[in-house]
C-alpha cells in the first residue's frame, strides 16, 4: 500500500463528520485534506492509543520532527507526513497550526482536568481551530475574517464533542468540563465514570451547549459572504456538527451508556443542502 493509499484508508475507514464535508471539493484539494486529517487522527492516537508515558512523548517528539521536515527540501520518513509535505508544497499551511496539534496532544498527557473554560480554551484551540486552519489554507479565501471564521467553528466543534464524549473521556482518566462548573452545579468525576444521569447533570450540559453555541455564532458572524463558496467544506462540517449538538438536546444530553451520533443519510443530506445553498448564495 503507497502512502496516498494509506491516507485514503485512514479517512475513509473512519467515516467522520469530515469525509462528509470533503465529497464535494475538487482532488487536489481533497487529497490535501485527508493528508491533514491523516496526520490529526494519527497524532491523536499517540494519545488515545498508548500506556507508556515516556513512549508517548517520544513518538510526539518524532511527529514536531516530521512536521519540520515537511518544510524542508529533504522531506519526512513517514508516509503519513510525505503525503502531509505534498499538501504543505501546494497550499500555504502554516507550519505553526500544525505545531500546535502535536501541542495540543501533549496536553492530555500533562493534565486530565482543567479548572476553567479560560484553561480549556488553549486545549481546544489546538486540537481544532489549528485544523481549521489548516483546512482554509486548502479551501482559500480572501477575507482575513476566514480565520477567525476557523478559529470560533473549531472551538464550537470540539466543545460538541466534549460533551458527546463525557462519559468515555471520563473512564479514560480524562475531564474536560471545567472543574469549576462540576463543583456550580453539584458533580463529581466519579458522577461521570459512573454515568449518573440526573436533573443537576443535565443542567450542566444545557450550560455546555449554550457556551458551544456562543462559538456557533461567533463563527457564523464572522463568515465572510464572498468566501462562502470556497469555504463550502467548512459550512459542512459546521451544519453537521451543529446538527450533533441538536440531537444531544433533543436527547436532554443522555450520553451514558451510548454514543450519540448521526445517521450517515442525515450527514449526506447536510452535505447537499448547504452544498446547493452555496450555489445560489446562502451562507450558512
Amino acid at each position: 500500500m503507497n502512502s496516498a493509499q494509506l491516507v485514503s484508508r485512514l479517512t475513509r475507514q473512519s467515516r467522520s463528520n469530515f469525509y462528509y464535508a470533503f465529497l464535494f471539493l475538487p482532488r487536489p484539494q481533497r487529497a490535501a485534506l485527508y493528508a491533514v486529517y491523516a496526520f490529526c487522527r494519527i497524532v491523536d492516537d499517540v494519545a488515545d492509543l498508548g500506556g507508556d508515558p515516556a513512549r508517548q512523548r517520544a513518538d510526539l517528539r518524532e511527529w514536531r520532527a516530521e512536521v519540520a521536515r515537511c518544510f524542508d527540501p529533504a522531506g519526512p520518513r513517514a508516509p503519513v507526513a510525505r503525503r502531509l509535505a505534498e499538501a504543505v508544497r501546494t497550499y500555504p499551511i502554516p507550519r505553526a497550526a500544525l505545531d500546535a496539534i502535536v501541542d495540543g496532544v501533549e496536553m492530555d498527557l500533562d493534565r486530565a482536568t482543567y479548572e476553567t473554560f479560560d484553561e480549556l480554551y488553549p486545549y481546544c484551540y489546538r486540537v481544532a481551530s489549528a485544523v481549521g486552519l489548516c483546512c482554509i489554507e486548502i479551501f482559500g479565501y480572501s477575507e482575513p475574517r476566514a480565520r477567525d471564521y476557523a478559529v470560533n467553528l473549531g472551538v464550537a466543534l470540539q466543545l460538541t464533542n466534549i460533551m458527546r464524549d463525557v462519559e468515555v473521556d471520563a473512564r479514560a482518566g480524562r475531564v474536560y468540563i471545567p472543574q469549576e462548573e462540576l463543583r456550580r452545579f453539584g458533580l463529581t468525576v466519579d458522577d461521570f465514570r459512573a454515568g449518573r444521569y440526573t436533573p443537576a447533570f443535565v443542567q450542566l450540559m444545557e450550560h455546555q451547549a449554550r457556551r458551544a453555541r456562543h462559538f456557533y455564532d461567533a463563527a457564523r458572524r464572522a463568515l465572510p459572504a464572498g468566501d462562502a463558496r470556497r469555504l463550502v467544506a467548512a459550512q459542512i462540517m459546521g451544519r453537521t456538527y451543529l446538527a450533533l449538538l441538536g440531537e444531544l438536546e433533543a436527547r436532554r444530553f443522555d450520553v451514558f451508556g451510548q454514543r450519540v451520533a448521526l445517521p450517515a443519510a442525515r450527514k449526506l443530506v447536510i452535505a447537499l443542502r448547504t452544498w446547493a445553498e452555496t450555489r445560489i448564495g446562502v451562507a450558512a
